[in-house]
């Protein structure tokens, strides 16, 4: 499943790292920069922010409540009318 996702600043970038970690299957962030494990601190330094970015979890999980966790930085960007 993918959903995407805003990130402004290292702030956030520490946010989400530390409630991704609490979760057992994985977790990836996408952008046109590359694509980092979502759980390793470093990697996650490597995405330009100013880019679309994608949270990206297995089709085989429920993440409802990664989602909940997440909901201050995932984004939908506005449909055009």
């Amino acid at each position: 499943m993918m959903t995407p996702i805003k990130v402004k600043d290292v702030k956030d970038i520490e946010k989400i790292n530390q409630i991704v970690s609490n979760y057992t299957y994985d977790i990836w962030i996408h952008g046109k920069s590359g694509m980092a494990d979502a759980k390793s601190i470093l990697g996650m330094y490597v995405l330009k922010l100013d880019e679309p970015l994608t949270l990206v979890v297995p089709d085989t999980v429920n993440p409802k409540k990664l989602f909940k966790e997440l909901e201050e930085f995932i984004h939908f960007p506005a449909q055009e009318g």
